[in-house]
């Protein structure tokens, strides 16, 4: 009798695969076109290979537990701290399981976030029970030591006892130097001022970790994974220094300082990245003789991927961002709302960050073994070529004298400059896609609801003694989000938005895919695409004219365009088109297209960011 198992081995009637075997498919597909077309490369020059076999002798990366979940950190940055007590309050009873206080000032504070005041920590804190197993993260800028001085000190009014409460104070003026451009202190000014501080809080019991390594600098200035985790380590490295040379043994340091890293919707970059800190961070123990400890990593998902428009779609990459970072090993995990960089979330965009991550821990189970990644072929290979890339960077920045050294000497800055703007233009010509914003847009999408706060006034900082380049937060999208602005009031001014006219030539076989491209093209750029069917010269130029529209696009085929783009071209221009564009390459048809009127040609590839500002220039010139 045959058993259901024996029925079941499906895989026992195909003979096995090899790596050659795969190749000699892919040649065949390819058809004499180079292997390489297919190994994309990261920003830092890591190759990424289409396939990978097994790794072999691959151990699990040491970080949390089996079964362990994450930290569900809530962000808490509501200006009136009433408010946000009841933010807090809400979150903690429907399934956050730590708060991520966000003071106004801090590196990823993005115009709002609390009062660095006692009165209002008293406030935002009331009814929370700091002591009762949530954790407490403090993110702080340049106001780093009156915020961790007025939580000890809202610990001690309560009556709370340190060692019970789950607290990350946050210290990073190295951080927040680096993304203001300036500091009020040297960097042996700064020393006492940091280890003075953690000394204080461990004396008065608190367990720590104190003084944080925030690799969001580097990703939230558009830099690359490498240059992240390299900030990273020279910061902990920074941190550790410090610490010994104020007396702590290096054992007791080796708990006092955590790490923070930025999560996008890059989602094997982002897992490697999580896991490569863990195997450098251990490096950097070695080295110091110390016994290895998993260091704490905290996540937050990234700045630079939020879009203002379309902002639904901001769940999906949060969701892609925390399902990565939480293979990746994450001790604890914030969410930014998706409508994070329209305005201060609402109580429904909350709820769907904090949901977000219950859904990935309660429902899909991701936290239920440790380190799922290890033995695959292509996480192990980026995960290796992320520590050695970040180490050999981390030796760079060493060797000028440390990272603060490093920034004065603008090395960082430069180095991440570098790969943002190699970002921007990627973005710009559409290789990178941030859908509803640089592709696929709807002009016509309804405004997000977003709370009415007035942000936190703060105090003038003290005269810098050191000014240096600034690593401001960017987002990717906002470039073509400023050309969707000047729509959006062209709108509220005049009732429309300015328009392009589609000349959709020929049948719908032959216009439909390039006039479906050049409606994406132009309306990522607030210009809305109104189209026709009109092969006719005359009748063409009399349904452009009816659109009220400044521009025309030619749409159609290689082949019709070699019979009828020219006489369409001088029916628009007759008619008073103020520029003509073609969607497609011109190939040898370019000098008659061009004679006729045609003024640019679209294509995947070019400069859409460009051409779209060009455009709004015409039309206002108008």
């Amino acid at each position: 009798m045959t058993s259901v198992t024996d029925d079941l081995r499906l895989a026992a009637e195909f003979a096995p695969a090899s790596y050659e075997d795969w190749r000699k498919l892919v040649d065949g597909v390819l058809k004499g076109a180079a292997f390489e077309k297919l190994v994309t490369k990261t920003y830092d020059g890591l190759k990424i290979d289409p396939i990978y076999p097994r790794a072999k002798g691959a151990t699990p990366v040491a970080g949390r537990a089996a079964a362990m979940p994450w930290q569900i950190m809530q962000r808490i940055d509501h200006p009136d701290a009433v408010m946000a007590n009841t933010q807090a309050l809400h979150d903690l009873q429907n399934g956050a399981t730590g708060l991520s206080l966000v003071f106004a000032g801090a590196n990823g504070a993005h115009g709002f976030g609390l009062e660095p005041a006692a009165q209002a920590i008293d406030k935002v804190l009331d009814g929370v029970f700091i002591d009762a197993g949530i954790s407490i993260e403090l993110q702080v800028g340049p106001q780093w030591r009156m915020a961790a001085l007025h939580i000890a000190e809202h610990v001690k009014r309560r009556g709370l006892s340190p060692a019970a409460c789950n607290i990350r104070f946050g210290i990073d003026p190295i951080g927040a130097a680096a993304v203001w451009g300036s500091s009020a202190c040297t960097w042996p000014e700064i020393v006492p001022a940091v280890t003075g501080a953690i000394k204080g809080l461990a004396a008065s019991g608190f367990k720590g970790p104190f003084a944080v390594a925030d690799g969001r600098v580097v990703h939230g200035a558009g830099g690359s994974e490498v240059q992240e985790l390299a900030f990273v380590l020279a910061t902990g490295v920074a941190y550790l220094r410090a610490l010994e040379g104020a007396g702590v043994a290096l054992e007791d340091a080796q708990g006092m300082i955590y790490a923070r890293l930025g999560a996008d919707a890059d989602q094997f970059l982002t897992l490697a990245k999580f896991r490569a800190l863990r195997l450098l961070w251990a490096r950097i123990e070695q080295a110091c003789g110390l016994a290895p400890k998993p260091i704490f990593i905290a996540a937050e998902t990234a700045w630079r991927m939020l879009t203002q428009r379309d902002a639904y779609v901001n769940m999906l990459r949060a969701t892609m961002a925390t399902f990565a970072a939480g293979l990746g090993g994450a001790n604890a995990i914030t969410v930014l709302p998706h409508t994070q960089a329209v305005g201060l979330p609402d109580p429904f965009a909350r709820r769907v960050a904090r949901n977000t991550q219950l859904v990935l821990l309660e429902e899909s189970d991701l936290a239920k073994v440790s380190d799922p990644a290890a033995g695959s072929g292509g996480i192990e290979t980026l995960t290796q070529q992320l520590c050695e890339a970040a180490w050999r960077l981390f030796q760079e920045i060493e060797s000028t004298g440390g990272v603060f050294a490093a920034l004065e000497q603008s090395l960082i800055q430069r180095q991440a400059a570098a790969t943002r703007a190699l970002r921007e233009a990627n973005i710009a010509k559409r290789k990178e896609v941030l859908t509803g914003a640089t592709e696929f847009p709807n002009l016509h999408e309804a405004d997000v609801a977003v709370l009415t706060a007035k942000p936190v006034a703060l105090a003038p900082s003290a005269a810098a003694k050191l000014t240096f380049d600034a690593m401001a937060p960017m987002r990717l999208a906002a470039p073509f989000e400023a050309l969707r602005d000047r729509s959006d009031q062209a709108l509220k001014d005049n009732g429309a938005r300015p328009k392009i006219f589609l000349a959709n030539l020929g049948t719908p076989a032959d216009f439909t895919a390039r006039a479906t491209f050049a409606k994406s093209f132009f309306e990522t750029g607030g210009i809305e695409a109104v189209d026709t069917q009109e092969t006719d010269p005359a009748a063409l130029a009399a349904a452009f004219k009816a659109s009220g529209a400044a521009l025309a696009c030619l749409c159609s085929s290689d082949k019709i365009y070699a019979l009828e783009a020219s006489a369409a071209a001088a029916a628009l221009q007759t008619i008073g088109a103020q520029y003509i564009y073609l969607a497609g390459r011109p190939g040898e048809q370019e000098a008659a297209l061009r004679a006729a009127g045609v003024g640019e040609f679209i294509f995947a590839g070019g400069d859409a960011l460009a051409t779209l500002r060009e455009a709004w220039r015409r039309m206002e010139a108008k």
